[in-house]
C-alpha cells in the first residue's frame, strides 16, 4: 500500500477542492471557527486548527509533502475596482498571497498549489489559469479543464449546492458578504481539486523512482 501523504489544505472553507483526495492525511487551517465546524462535518478524519493558516505554513510547511492553499481573495478580485469607483473604497491587495508563493517556491521540497481569483490586476507571478480561478504551483498544471457552471456567479444557493456535492445545512454569512451563496462560490470543484492532486503525487512518485535509481 502506498504510504498516505501528508497534506496542508490552508484556508479550506467548505472543503470543495479537497472532497476526492484519498489515501492521505489532512491537517486543515481555517481561521473562522464557523467555517471550520462545517469542514470537520464533512471530512471528520482530517485535523481541523482554528488558526492562522498563513503563521500555521511559516511554522510547519517542512512537515508536509502536498500543500493546497486558498488564500482570502477579495482584495485582490474585480470587486476592488467596482468598489474604488462605485463607493470610493479603495483598499491594498493583500500581499500574503506572493508571500506564500515566494515561501514555498524557494524552500518548500514537496508538491504545491496555491489558489485564488483571477485578479483585477495583471498578476506580479504569472499562473495558471483553470476555469474562475488562477493557479500557482511548482508542477506542470498545463491540460486540466474545468467544465464549469453556467451562470455560476448568478446560481442559486441550491444549485451550487448541487453542483458542488456540498450540502451545508445552515446558510451562513463569511466576512464582509452579505451573500449566503459566498461559501459555495469560493469552492474549487472536486473534479480540478482531485486532477491536480493526483498530478502532484504522480509526479513525485515519479521524481522518487528516478532518485532511487540513481543511488
Amino acid at each position: 500500500m502506498k504510504r498516505k501523504w501528508k497534506v496542508f489544505n490552508g484556508y479550506p472553507g467548505a472543503g470543495g477542492n479537497r472532497k476526492l483526495w484519498d489515501n492521505c492525511e489532512v491537517t486543515a487551517v481555517e481561521l473562522n471557527p464557523k467555517i471550520a465546524s462545517i469542514y470537520q462535518d464533512f471530512y471528520p478524519d482530517d485535523e481541523v486548527i482554528v488558526s492562522d493558516a498563513h503563521q500555521y505554513l511559516l511554522d510547519h510547511f517542512k512537515e508536509f509533502d502536498f500543500i493546497w492553499l486558498s488564500p482570502p481573495c477579495p482584495t485582490h478580485s474585480k470587486m476592488m475596482l467596482t468598489n474604488h469607483y462605485k463607493i470610493g473604497l479603495t483598499q491594498y491587495p493583500d500581499m500574503r498571497l506572493y508571500q506564500e508563493m515566494i515561501l514555498l517556491n524557494t524552500f518548500f521540497k514537496g508538491k504545491f498549489v496555491i489558489e485564488n481569483v483571477i485578479p483585477y490586476y495583471k498578476p506580479l507571478i504569472e499562473g495558471q489559469k483553470i476555469g474562475r480561478h488562477l493557479f500557482w504551483s511548482n508542477f506542470n498544471l498545463k491540460g486540466i479543464s474545468s467544465g464549469g457552471m453556467k451562470n455560476f456567479i448568478d446560481a442559486k444557493y441550491e444549485d451550487l449546492e448541487k453542483y458542488l456535492g456540498i450540502y451545508i445545512k445552515k446558510k451562513i454569512y463569511i466576512g464582509n458578504s452579505h451573500d449566503p451563496c459566498q461559501i459555495l462560490r469560493n469552492c474549487v470543484h472536486h473534479d480540478i481539486g482531485k486532477v491536480i492532486f493526483d498530478r502532484a503525487r504522480n509526479i513525485q512518485i515519479e521524481q522518487n523512482i528516478k532518485q532511487g535509481k540513481l543511488f
